[in-house]
């Protein structure tokens, strides 16, 4: 067999990629050894200088000997690097921090962590370095990988402004954490100034629901365990924890670790003491710089909920925080085919903004047919999520009333739709749909989560229509449903369904529909029961 010369390029260019594939992985796993190594006490010397500022062989400490007596009298080097990640550019103490712990603990790697290069520039001592994280084209991948940058068994995480006046306070921290011998608490955090400074909570996040909620934790006299932490705090964490999270030093810091520890099932334990000391607090001087801070936090908060896909926070005070569609942008995912959204195939149900926008409409229109004197009724698949939840399936994408057709000139928004759409004076949207002989309400003219209104007419006893879609629940059925109509509970409201659901719903959808849920279109995407 001959091989052309376009076969043997592709084939070089194969087993060079894998060359280059082995050699990354082989110096991947020689770093977690050397920390490994590292932490029992065996010194070794630090990776040749990359593009980070001063070189790695900085990092193991400040002047010349980076080595600490250990228990069994030979060299050791440094366990713990400190890490700085929270500061502003515009007033920060970074230096002030990093002077602290290097005059208590010099032979400490002390590490700054910024997104782009600080300006003004940071005023850092002998031993601390910056690590910028945005890369550079003429540096190689690693100069802005903080997992190439730290070299010991575990990392320090400490907010701007604080101090170290007790040198052995870390070593408390150290103890404490390997005194759980490796079970749910992952991480040990100590009070900066007082116990009052930092709150304890319950975080429960689920990604299905693309939702995150805050509650407060019971304090116990020795400490506090619990799955997120808020205020003023120092944290411990192992390094291979810290550097095996997807975003090891995203911002919020706090907001950012915890969401992906609680994911895990990581629990943090917040001692009474020691606490760290701080001469700057409040941290900023003057009330507009913390406006500025508290803007940015505000910010970058909301940016990095949207890229874990947290479309609403729940706060422990009961607030409530949006990061999700609204009614002056699109809804969360585009044109649905196959009756499969693509949240779906993400193992996502419907983002609860979204479901948010599908009530609000709902209560609208309901009014607004009831006010008019136009007959509805719970249809298809929102009838049966008023069956089973009382509410809109959690991963429905648009709700569906029956109308008798007969009301349609009842009602101002809907009998002139022939001639075009109208958007009311509440900015949502009345149309007749492109898709069929019905009609739509959308949220805005921005966001289209809508509400479907299908005209019925009675015919011999028989509630039928003109045209008809590919959905099986589209189908005839006796007028006697309708007579009467019963109130229903459903997304917020009280609305009108059929008089027995249950025959309605199986001449429908099939006998056994409301007790064995499943996704619209199961050929495309099953649900997984187990999971619900």
């Amino acid at each position: 067999m001959r091989i052309s010369f376009c076969q043997g390029l592709l084939t070089g260019a194969i087993i060079i990629n894998l060359l280059i594939l082995y050699y990354v992985s082989r110096a991947q796993q020689q770093m977690m050894e050397k920390r490994k190594e590292v932490g029992r006490g065996t010194r070794r010397a630090a990776p040749p200088a990359s593009g980070f500022e001063g070189g790695l062989g900085a990092l193991v400490g400040a002047g010349g000997d980076p080595g600490m007596v250990g228990a069994e009298g030979h060299s050791r080097g440094p366990r713990v690097t400190v890490l700085l990640r929270e500061f502003e550019n515009f007033e920060n103490y970074v230096g002030d921090v990093a002077s602290s712990f290097l005059h208590q603990r010099p032979e400490l790697p002390f590490l700054a962590v910024a997104d782009t290069s600080p300006y003004p520039p940071l005023a850092l001592p002998e031993g601390a370095r910056l690590l910028v994280l945005s890369p550079s084209p003429d540096q190689p991948p690693q100069a802005h990988r903080p997992e190439f940058h730290v070299q010991t068994e575990f990392v320090l995480l400490v907010p701007d402004g604080v101090e170290l006046e007790q040198p052995r306070a870390i070593e408390r921290l150290i103890r404490e954490l390997e005194g759980e011998g490796g079970g749910p608490v992952r991480l040990v955090a100590a009070p900066v100034l007082a116990r009052s400074a930092v709150q304890c909570l319950h975080l429960r996040v689920n990604l299905r629901e693309w939702t995150a909620t805050y509650s407060p934790a019971a304090s116990g006299s020795s400490g506090s365990v619990c799955t997120a932490l808020q205020g003023d705090a120092v944290v411990l964490i192992h390094t291979e924890d810290l550097f095996n999270l997807s975003v090891p030093l995203g911002r919020p810091l706090f907001s950012s670790l915890f969401v992906q520890t609680a994911l895990r099932g990581w629990k943090v334990k917040l001692l009474e003491s020691p606490c760290f000391s701080a001469n700057h607090r409040p941290l900023f001087s003057s009330a507009h710089n913390q406006w500025k801070a508290d803007t940015r936090v505000k910010e970058a908060t909301g940016r990095l909920m949207k890229s874990f896909g947290l479309k609403r926070v729940l706060l422990p005070d009961g607030k409530e925080q949006w990061n999700g569609c609204s009614k002056e942008t699109p809804r969360c995912f585009g044109t649905v085919q196959d009756d499969t959204p693509d949240y779906l195939y993400l193992d996502r149900w419907t983002p609860p903004c979204c479901l948010r926008a599908l009530r609000e409409t709902t209560k609208y229109v309901i009014n607004i047919l009831e006010s008019s004197g136009v007959r509805y009724w719970l249809e298809g698949g929102s009838l049966l999520g008023a069956v089973r939840h009382q509410d809109i399936i959690p991963w429905d994408y648009d709700v569906d009333l029956g109308i008798y057709l007969e009301d349609v000139p009842n009602c101002d928004q809907l009998k002139n739709l022939d001639s075009g759409s109208l958007v009311d004076a509440n900015g949502y949207v009345w149309e007749r749909a492109v898709e069929g002989d019905f009609y739509r309400v959308q949220y805005s003219e921005a966001n289209h989560l809508h509400v479907d209104l299908w005209p019925f007419y009675p015919r011999n006893g028989v509630m039928t229509k003109d045209t008809w879609t590919e959905h099986k629940q589209d189908v005839e059925f006796p007028e006697h449903f309708l007579q009467p109509l019963v109130p229903m509970s459903f997304a917020g409201v009280t609305a009108y369904g059929p008089n027995n659901h249950r025959a309605f719903l199986e001449l429908k959808f099939g006998e056994g529909v409301i007790e064995n849920p499943q996704y619209p279109n199961p050929a495309k995407k099953r649900l997984d029961r187990s999971k619900l």
